[in-house]
């Protein structure tokens, strides 16, 4: 597909184009509606691939292991001290969903700890199914919602606690 407004080329089927947001359908036929918290019994447990990933970080390191929202698995190293996520396509975490802000939230690497920091997106922050309203430190195994993806901080060990 290609944008209208900057000539980009995006993926078939995207709703935004990946270079500067522009809608590729009538705005004003579509409608937008705010999703809360994912509430269900399902609890996601690392693969093996995914401990031995765990078991190599570097202290300091972290691994986002998004489980649900992604038609697979996707493991994301955050090894910087300011990692944004957002479907702004220059993103450190880039998630290409309308249910995401384009600057939606960041990973703040602080003193030993590892915080998450919603940036005022429409859908909301969450840790273990509890919006973020400021600045909130993650622990090992915590569970994180950013629009539709759902997924688990691994710290590393001795870690981030």
């Amino acid at each position: 597909m290609k944008c209208r407004q900057c000539g980009a080329e995006s993926q078939v089927g995207a709703k935004f184009c990946s270079n500067c947001g522009t809608p590729f359908h009538d705005p004003m036929g579509d409608t937008t509606t705010v999703l809360g918290a994912i509430i269900d019994d399902q609890d996601s447990e690392l693969s093996p691939e995914d401990l031995e990933a765990v078991r190599g970080l570097t202290q300091g390191d972290a691994l986002l292991i998004i489980n649900r929202g992604s038609p697979q698995s996707s493991r994301i190293l955050i090894d910087s001290d300011v990692t944004s996520v957002g479907r702004h396509p220059e993103s450190d975490v880039f998630l290409d969903d309308i249910t995401v802000s384009r600057h939606h939230a960041k990973f703040i690497r602080s003193g030993g700890a590892l915080f998450l920091e919603d940036l005022g997106s429409l859908n909301g922050t969450y840790v273990n199914k509890k919006l973020v309203e400021e600045r909130v430190q993650l622990r090992q195994g915590d569970e994180i919602q950013i629009g539709k993806y759902r997924a688990t901080i691994s710290l590393s060990e001795p870690g981030l606690r």
